[in-house]
């Protein structure tokens, strides 16, 4: 998950701190010498960390957190602020003023370049209503245009292209033109890479470029390149005065240096993160919900965006009736566990609600996607019947359920426990809503060991 280490280490070093009636300078010292290692050790630009940390010791051993209530509180205040300043401040959006806007995708082979623009091209038609038109002008990687053109009918999106025996200048250029044709507002422009920076494709970017006059010039960047993504931002910046960066494969095993340094190093800011597999896996990027991320702090608006998204409302009607009324089934249950899993991986909406980060790492709290699985295969052989009444599972039926689902009678008679004590315990809530003082008791799912 992306910022594990880094997240972890930070907490550690910032914990010290949290509940200190009074924080001295060298407790800032001795907390600012871990934020520095552990920022070090995350592959973030070394002057970057200086700056950093300069600016945070500057702020914690002033006057606004020595003479506070709460000076550990406000020391990770402080190291929050800074973060989010380090990233950016503030979400930096889009900026499409052109009709059609010409959006150029640049950055060396093996980034995700082609993936992020069907990405691009799909979060615009969804979430913004855009009507986008995907050209193809990377004619030198094989197969690059075939993937363009897979990737558009996955989404619903035309992909123009020339072949791959044509320029690319010139595949941009008519690439504009049918999509003024044919009143497509946005064009994004596949251009082609290289395993790494040279002059000839520099100057194939910029011919485009100039004759295109592109709304943004977005670097597609691998996260997990650590400081080579800087480099390359760096560089990329330096012949093409970028607007943006995208960084792909922020869901992977990243320690977040290029997330953390880029926009100080390049003043261009993070646009967007891709964060997995599937075209929906492309988010904004807001420096604030990352540093609470980072930190610890979770990120319930991201958690909140995501439930909207994938979270049908008149189902969720439907079941708040069921639950109040007990008639709450398996059937439920497996509906209300698809539209969990669409949200995402399990440890990551973990760590966007507050006070989970530190817990995550926690034996009784570690969320096994395996086991999600085997619930999913457990309640799918079950009958109509068995899923709508439970109580009727007897031995015999437990062991055709378990050789089914290709898991053991134990697993079945562990999850048919957990859903009975889920129904009790929501009976509880039911009755507390209706004035009702009984006492909670937790729920594990089968998830969650």
């Amino acid at each position: 998950m992306a910022f594990e280490g880094l997240s972890e280490r930070l907490q550690s070093a910032l914990q010290k701190l949290r509940g200190k009636g009074k924080v001295s300078e060298a407790d800032v010292k001795e907390a600012m010498r871990e934020v520095r290692l552990a920022l070090l050790e995350a592959d973030v630009n070394y002057k970057v960390v200086k700056d950093f940390i300069a600016k945070v010791r500057e702020r914690a051993v002033g006057q606004e957190v020595l003479k506070s209530l709460t000076p550990g509180q406000q020391v990770i205040k402080v190291v929050n602020e800074e973060l989010t300043r380090l990233m950016g401040g503030e979400q930096s959006k889009l900026e499409l003023k052109s009709k059609p806007s010409v959006i150029m995708m640049v950055g060396l082979q093996g980034a995700g370049k082609t993936t992020t623009t069907g990405k691009l091209a799909h979060y615009l038609s969804k979430k913004q209503n855009r009507r986008p038109l995907l050209v193809a002008a990377d004619v030198y990687r094989p197969a690059a245009i075939r993937q363009l053109e897979v990737l558009g009918e996955q989404i619903g999106l035309p992909v123009f292209s020339l072949g791959d025996k044509e320029n690319p200048v010139r595949i941009a250029e008519e690439g504009v033109a049918r999509a003024k044709e044919e009143g497509h507002d946005v064009v994004l422009i596949d251009t082609a890479g290289r395993l790494h920076i040279d002059e000839n494709m520099m100057d194939e970017l910029k011919a485009i470029r100039e004759k295109v006059k592109p709304d943004e010039i977005l670097l597609v960047v691998d996260a997990m390149t650590g400081q080579d993504a800087v480099n390359v931002a760096e560089s990329f910046n330096r012949e093409l005065e970028l607007t943006g960066v995208v960084l792909t494969k922020l869901d992977g095993d990243t320690r977040g240096g290029a997330a953390l340094s880029v926009k100080a190093v390049t003043d261009r800011p993070v646009k967007f993160a891709g964060m997995g597999e599937k075209v929906d896996a492309l988010e904004p990027f807001h420096p604030d919900r990352m540093a609470s991320r980072i930190l610890g702090m979770g990120d319930v608006l991201t958690l909140i965006e995501k439930a909207q998204a994938n979270v049908d409302e008149e189902k969720a009607r439907a079941l708040e009736k069921k639950i109040r009324t007990q008639q709450f089934t398996f059937d439920d249950f497996l509906d209300q566990l698809e539209q969990v899993r669409n949200m995402g991986p399990l440890d990551e909406l973990l760590g966007m609600m507050p006070g989970m980060g530190q817990m995550k790492g926690m034996k009784n709290l570690q969320v096994d996607e395996k086991q999600l699985t085997k619930v999913e295969a457990i309640i799918r052989s079950m009958t109509r019947e068995e899923k709508q009444q439970p109580e009727i599972i007897n031995a015999s039926r437990r062991k055709r359920i378990a050789a089914g689902s290709g898991t053991t009678v134990q697993d079945v008679n562990r999850l048919i426990k957990q859903f009975t004590d889920m129904k009790k315990m929501m009976k509880k809530f039911s009755a507390m809503s209706k004035g009702g003082k009984k006492k909670r008791r937790g729920f594990r799912f089968p998830f969650m060991q």
